[in-house]
């Protein structure tokens, strides 16, 4: 499957020798047409400073579609035209080209989050996140409220981003799985059913940020 227009994807220059460890640039689909595909300008998100690709430039571009799942393939810049901003081309890849690797890869990282949660019209409480990723979460909250696999829960969640911005997600989810960790509280598994694709955007990017924080402690 392809990016979509307005899709945020990442860029590695190649070779890439250890794919979690190494540079990572952050770009948006800016257009696409029958051959290329064209790119803002990314963003290291490691140095925050811009990088410039140049025409023959090999690229590792990958993303996540909107179960959560990562995509990649390699790529060649094939231009840079200034309109409005400065976008640049990379090579179209056919289908068969793109690989497909196994959901959440990478995406889950422990995090402490403020998570708001209502199951049907009524019942509103809150919890705090032990991880998140780009297809589900688990929190934990009070054993008290009624949460069994199959519940539906309407949820909310505050990010902080390393540039100071906070951000929420709005999203439908499904309780996988609740098991008592302590006396009165569940640590609960849920899985994203309905989020939209720029809701699922900032908690890839939120995941990702803490990955490079991981790997540059």
């Amino acid at each position: 499957m392809l990016p979509k227009i307005n899709q945020t994807t990442y860029l590695q220059l190649m070779p890439v020798p250890d794919p979690e460890s190494a540079s990572t640039l952050r770009s948006r689909v800016a257009d696409m047409d029958e051959n290329s595909i064209w790119l803002e300008i990314p963003l290291d998100e490691k140095t925050r400073r811009y990088h410039r690709p140049q025409p023959g430039e090999q690229l590792r571009m990958f993303y996540f579609t909107q179960d959560g799942v990562k995509h990649l393939f390699t790529t060649t810049v094939t231009g840079v035209k200034k309109d409005t901003v400065t976008v640049f081309s990379v090579n179209k890849p056919n289908l068969d080209e793109i690989e497909r690797e196994q959901r959440r890869s990478f995406l889950r990282v422990e995090a402490q989050l403020e998570l708001a949660l209502r199951i049907g019209d009524k019942t509103r409480f809150t919890a705090i996140t032990d991880d998140v990723g780009g297809g589900g979460l688990s929190f934990r909250t009070d054993r008290k409220w009624p949460l069994v696999p199959g519940t539906s829960l309407s949820c909310w969640l505050l990010l902080t981003f390393k540039n100071g911005n906070i951000g929420h997600a709005k999203f439908e989810g499904e309780v996988v799985r609740a098991m008592p960790v302590e006396p009165d509280k569940h640590l609960v598994m849920m899985r994203f059913t309905d989020i939209q694709d720029a809701e699922q955007q900032k908690i890839i990017r939120f995941c990702f940020e803490r990955q490079l924080d991981k790997h540059k402690g």
